[in-house]
């Protein structure tokens, strides 16, 4: 497997869930990461636990300039930028009716625009580099659909589209594009949206550490090969 000592990746949707479980393996892989999210003050937490090899990014995914201040502060911090990690998302539970305008507006700003930004403003670099990783976490909901939460699966479609294309478009200049696509997993995802924090079932749902450990195994894999699309899901979750 690759050796990720000293690269720099930067990731989206930091100060929480899959983003900061994500941080936090891959410094235990000796990798430098810069954290990037609204919510800077866990932000700053994550970073006081995680030393030296960090760097926090307050950032709105929705605004190119914030992304592009993603990208320079791995320059600046570290020398180097290797992979981007576009984390960030939201979501709510509900048919199309039942979300407000300002729901399905923030939903689909933030997973389609705040995917979008954060990846133009990484390719030039990597591209100058000879190459890199751009990593999508995305969702099941991304392949197949579900109801209550139309509006946020095709979200998640888009994302999937989005990698295919980046693959086919950027694969020659030495870029892996990977989607993963998890299936249920126990974070804020919808918290106070149709989530609770006592919800039945959230305990069979997977950690965000699995899902970290799945983005940094894409990240080790050899530069000679590259995972396009991997999902995975609870063994309990039901179909």
């Amino acid at each position: 497997m690759r050796d990720l000592t000293d690269l720099t990746v930067a990731i989206t949707g930091a100060s929480s869930g899959i983003g900061a479980a994500t941080a936090r393996t891959l410094v235990s892989e000796g990798a430098s990461v810069v954290l990037g999210a609204r919510r800077v003050d866990r932000l700053n937490d994550l970073a006081a636990e995680l030393g030296s090899k960090v760097a926090v990014v307050e950032m709105d995914v929705r605004d190119p300039a914030d992304a592009a201040r993603l990208v320079e502060q791995a320059y600046a911090s570290f020398g180097r930028f290797d992979a981007l990690v576009a984390n960030a998302g939201i979501g709510a539970y509900g048919g199309i009716m039942d979300l407000s305008d300002d729901q399905l507006r923030e939903m689909m700003d933030t997973n389609i625009a705040g995917t979008v930004w954060p990846i133009r403003a990484a390719v030039p670099g990597l591209v100058d580099a000879g190459g890199g990783d751009i990593v999508i976490v995305g969702s099941v909901a991304g392949l197949r659909g579900a109801g209550d939460e139309a509006v946020y699966a095709a979200t998640k479609f888009a994302q999937v589209g989005l990698a295919g294309g980046l693959d086919r478009e950027l694969r020659d200049s030495g870029i892996r594009v990977s989607m993963i696509a998890p299936g249920g997993t126990a974070t804020e995802f919808a918290m106070g949206a149709g989530r609770t924090p006592d919800m039945p079932g959230l305990a069979d749902m997977m950690r965000p550490e699995d899902v970290a450990e799945a983005v940094v195994t894409v990240l080790k894999q050899p530069l000679s090969m590259r995972t396009l699309i991997w999902s995975m899901r609870s063994v309990k979750e039901a179909d």
